[in-house]
This record gives structure tokens, sequence and C-alpha cells, in this order.
């Protein structure tokens, strides 16, 4: 996935740590939620499959944009930006098959 600043996307709404043990760094209050690219920040390994000592696919990690009143309502401020592994995100409005 090549991702340019200003892409539209959505994070997927899976809470893949309700089947088990898993590392996930992507939080909560994103999950299903659309937000804006800001840049790719490089190719870095799976983090999830290093914390489970497996052999590590490489991942694009990206900064995205969120509207702070689209995640905390009685938020104060304009945005908040995550970092965000590719395999969370989709195209915007595609719901999660």
């Amino acid at each position: 996935m090549n991702l340019g600043p200003g892409t539209a996307v959505r994070i997927k709404d899976a809470w893949p740590e309700a089947d088990g043990p898993v590392h996930v760094r992507t939080p909560h209050y994103v999950r299903g939620r659309s937000g804006t690219v800001v840049r790719h920040l490089g190719d870095f390994p799976d983090p999830g499959d290093i914390a489970f000592e497996r052999k590590p696919a490489m991942r694009s990690l990206y900064h995205v944009a969120f509207r702070l009143p689209d995640l905390f309502p009685d938020a104060t401020g304009d945005e908040l930006l995550v970092e965000i592994y590719d395999h969370w995100i989709e195209a915007a409005g595609r719901a999660q098959a």
C-alpha cells in the first residue's frame, strides 16, 4: 500500500485481541474512524511479529491525522496525529469485509 499525503483513510474496526494473545499498536479510539494521511514514515518490521518471535513482515508506517471532535466529542483542539501501520488502514468509506 502506498498512500500519499492528503489521502482519506479509515482505520479498520477490528479487535484481534478478543481472539487471544496479540500485540496491537493501534489505539482503540481510532478503530473504525476516518482520518487523513499526513506522511509515510518508512517501512519497518511488524512489531506484532517481533513480540511473538516470528519472522516479521515489513509494514509501511504512516502518520494519520484525526479531527479531535471526531474522536472525543468534548475535545477542544484541532487534530491528533497517530502512527498507524498499513495493515490497519483501508480506503475511506469502505467497511471492513
